[in-house]
């Protein structure tokens, strides 16, 4: 990292934080290890657990190292948990067009929240890695986002959104070629024998679709919480902490997250918003007459974006249910 970038994640902190993930973890794999619906009660009350988790978090950055850091976690955590939300869409596309049954949406969901954390980590390093050989990282990482940004607001102009071709995901097509797949699911197994030999479950299939969906996600979400902090530590901790609860905030979201029909847009200008900051930073470090914008500021203009949206999807769902006179 540049000189001038702190990081709050001594060796003991790192410690303590990937235990905690772990044990989490291990706690969902044994939660799911027994296939079942998941009903609106349970689903509630744990994405009620890992909203308090990154709340406590917070106010214990604030209390141990300033409100710098946890203006910054906060932020982070807002923008990874929105753009995570859209994850969610994805996940749910993948699950209908896979017919994956209700009983085993949850495990595929936590193959898939446990794919991202990896991938993410892995970018985390790589980003980290790049921010070291200078500045000009900066501009690249808002050069991606912007471009991302674009490509989201077209697809959301042009009413395609989130689209998914099970057919054309080389991944899944790459395995049909060389293992064969059974015809239905076998409970939670990713792999069965049959006929002698064995055989993938259309269970593997899925996981794979969303690890390959988890990969593109990576790329966009990285690059966006490094435009709200450069604190390596703190990009993992809000990674960390936007992902643990999607299993549960996918349950609890199943009926609205169709409903929300202008999110892409929203987040479109949250990444167009966040590739403008760190552009902007780059050329603060160049030109020292550059405004830059502060992170809490973001944090306004993040929320604000995400309650328009919102506000407008509510607005535009009543007007379509309007009989027409």
């Amino acid at each position: 990292m540049p000189a001038d970038i702190q990081t709050i994640g001594s060796p003991a902190l790192w410690t303590i934080t990937v235990a905690s993930l772990v044990l989490l973890l291990a706690l969902d794999f044994v939660l799911t290890r027994r296939p079942h619906e998941v009903g609106m009660r349970e689903a509630v009350g744990w994405s009620a657990f890992y909203l308090a988790l990154p709340l406590a978090f917070g106010v214990y950055l604030w209390a141990a190292f300033g409100s710098t850091p946890a203006v910054e976690f906060f932020t982070g955590y807002v923008v990874e948990k929105s753009l995570s939300v859209d994850n969610l869409f994805v996940f749910m596309l993948l699950l209908s067009a896979f017919a994956v049954p209700a009983a085993l949406a949850q495990r595929v969901l936590l193959y898939g929240i446990v794919g991202a954390l990896v991938l993410r980590a892995i970018f985390i390093a790589l980003g980290a890695a790049v921010l070291q050989s200078g500045t000009w990282a900066f501009l690249l990482f808002g050069a991606v986002l912007i471009v991302t940004a674009v490509k989201i607001i077209k697809d959301a102009l042009g009413g395609h959104g989130q689209e998914v071709d099970i057919s054309s995901m080389r991944t899944v097509r790459l395995l049909r070629r060389f293992m064969p797949v059974t015809d239905d699911y076998r409970g939670s197994h990713l792999v069965v024998r049959e006929g002698g030999r064995r055989a993938l479950t259309p269970l593997a299939l899925a996981v794979v679709a969303v690890f390959a969906t988890d990969i593109v996600f990576a790329v966009d979400s990285v690059p966006a919480v490094y435009g709200v902090t450069q604190d390596p530590f703190l990009v993992f901790a809000t990674n960390v902490f936007a992902l643990l609860g999607l299993r549960a905030l996918y349950f609890v979201l199943l009926g609205v997250l169709a409903k929300l029909r202008h999110l892409n847009h929203g987040l479109g200008v949250i990444l167009a918003f966040i590739g403008t900051k760190l552009v902007l930073h780059w050329a603060h470090g160049v030109w020292t007459w550059v405004p830059q914008i502060p992170t809490l500021a973001s944090l306004g203009v993040i929320v604000a974006v995400l309650a328009t949206v919102t506000v407008t999807s509510l607005h535009a769902n009543r007007r379509d249910a309007e009989p027409v006179s």
